[in-house]
């Protein structure tokens, strides 16, 4: 079966951004409208980080509240999704099959960076949910190489989404707020940047971002949270259509652009 699904990279914001999904959360919502219904969804989000790729194969995922001292009315939320242990095995088979280590977690629920979204695109929790740790250890070129092995599956009716920020620096988001909210330039450029490389698939470039994007290290002082892009963008193939489908600004420092990488075949 091939549903002619892209893949998608999508931002989670701050974990208030379930309450208030603004413009993000409906464009994020719209494209899920459009798409094929997917076999399941392997959602990546940078807050399950393992050494390895580790796959979740729970039947029925737990809705994690990985956060401290947010509204109560956040903590009442929660997603039912269902999981599937065969569409996780497969999963692990793919991940395998291109050379690279991988375990299984059964017991693995859904951290804030993959319910809130998957929250916002699919309200009924009505696809299976696989989700599927990142390796910081490996910068983006180990998460586009974990994307890659990804790719079959996308042509069997998975659909893979990254979830992080294109700019996450917690401390300059305190540093704003303290100082009237006033949005640092690097929050304007660094997703411009990233935009042009990507619709001219300059690979080359987007590996080597942290020396060659603006203020690189303030967008991203760690590359956890861009690493589901590049396994959204390995999962699409080679030079995939690409699309901004959003692009906007949370919390003074929050870029929350999102995309879709449509494969060409």
């Amino acid at each position: 079966m091939n549903t002619s699904l892209p893949t998608l990279f999508v931002p989670h914001g701050a974990p208030t951004f379930a309450l208030r999904p603004g413009a993000a959360g409906a464009a994020m919502a719209h494209a899920a409208l459009g798409l094929p219904r997917p076999r399941a969804v392997i959602i990546v989000s940078p807050h399950w980080d393992t050494a390895t790729p580790a796959v979740g194969s729970a039947e029925r995922p737990s809705t994690v509240h990985d956060f401290y001292g947010f509204p109560e009315e956040l903590y009442q939320l929660h997603y039912p999704a269902t999981g599937c242990p065969e569409a996780a095995h497969e999963v692990m088979a793919a991940i395998e099959a291109a050379g690279l280590k991988v375990s299984e977690t059964p017991s693995q629920g859904l951290d804030h960076g993959a319910w809130i979204p998957l929250r916002l695109m699919y309200p009924d929790a009505d696809v299976p949910v696989i989700p599927l740790s990142v390796q910081s250890s490996d910068g983006v070129e180990g998460a586009y190489r974990l994307g890659q092995a990804l790719a079959p599956l996308v042509g069997r009716g998975f659909l893979v989404i990254g979830s992080g920020n294109i700019t996450h620096n917690l401390r300059d988001y305190m540093i704003a707020r303290q100082n009237g909210g006033q949005v640092p330039s690097y929050v304007r450029d660094f997703p411009e940047w990233l935009k042009d490389k990507l619709q001219s698939h300059d690979l080359e470039a987007l590996m080597d971002y942290r020396q060659q994007a603006p203020d690189a290290a303030r967008a991203h002082p760690s590359d956890e949270h861009l690493q589901p892009l590049y396994v959204a963008l390995g999962a699409a193939g080679k030079d995939p259509a690409i699309e901004r489908i959003h692009t906007g600004i949370s919390d003074y420092v929050l870029a929350m652009d999102a995309y879709a990488f449509t494969p060409q075949h």
